[in-house]
């Protein structure tokens, strides 16, 4: 796969730190110690990939406050870098569905970006890794593990909610439901301190 490895992607997201320093990074580390907890006991993904992807998710925040943009900003910085494969986690992260109508916050791409990010979107198939960061993305507070129901209202008090927010949280539920059966476990055991930042 076209991924950097742990040390080049650490020395990514500390030069983006210096360009937007915020809660972004503790979160983006937060993300990724997830995905590799969950991909270490699953049967078909490596923790090694699945860490460098739920730590670059967010990259696109180098690039200053962004909402919609940050994916296409994260997608165009590692791509120029030659890792295509963690550069679709940028914009598979933030979109669900096969399209943009679910995301809450500003749309602040142009008329041809957004057709890009629709056209990119409707052409790919999602993995398991897509759809395993798109997990560990709402498992991950800046201060640590959460409940996913904390880190949903976290994010609809923060960017708001859409028509497809229903749809939205009861695919990941989906989602979690799946990988606790690949796992053969609650995803929860595998995330220490979830009960402590959770009710904080």
């Amino acid at each position: 796969m076209k991924i950097p490895d742990r040390d080049t992607a650490k020395q990514f997201l500390l030069e983006a730190e210096k360009f937007n320093p915020g809660n972004w990074v503790p979160h983006s580390l937060f993300t990724a110690q997830a995905a590799e907890a969950i991909a270490k006991v699953h049967p078909e993904l490596d923790s090694e990939v699945a860490y460098v992807m739920g730590y670059l998710h967010d990259i696109g925040r180098r690039a200053g406050i962004t909402y919609l943009r940050h994916s296409l900003d994260g997608y165009h910085f590692l791509q120029q870098q030659g890792y295509e494969d963690a550069a679709r986690i940028c914009i598979t992260h933030t979109f669900w569905f096969n399209g943009l109508e679910d995301y809450p916050g500003k749309w602040d791409c142009s008329a041809e970006e957004i057709h890009f990010l629709k056209s990119y979107i409707t052409s790919i198939d999602y993995n398991e890794y897509d759809r395993l960061i798109q997990l560990c993305d709402c498992l991950a507070l800046p201060t640590g593990f959460c409940l996913l129901e904390k880190r949903l209202v976290d994010v609809a008090l923060r960017y708001g909610t859409t028509e497809y927010t229903t749809a939205k949280w009861k695919l990941l539920f989906e989602n979690k439901a799946r990988f606790e059966q690949r796992i053969g476990r609650s995803i929860y055991d595998l995330l220490p301190g979830v009960k402590e930042n959770t009710f904080r």
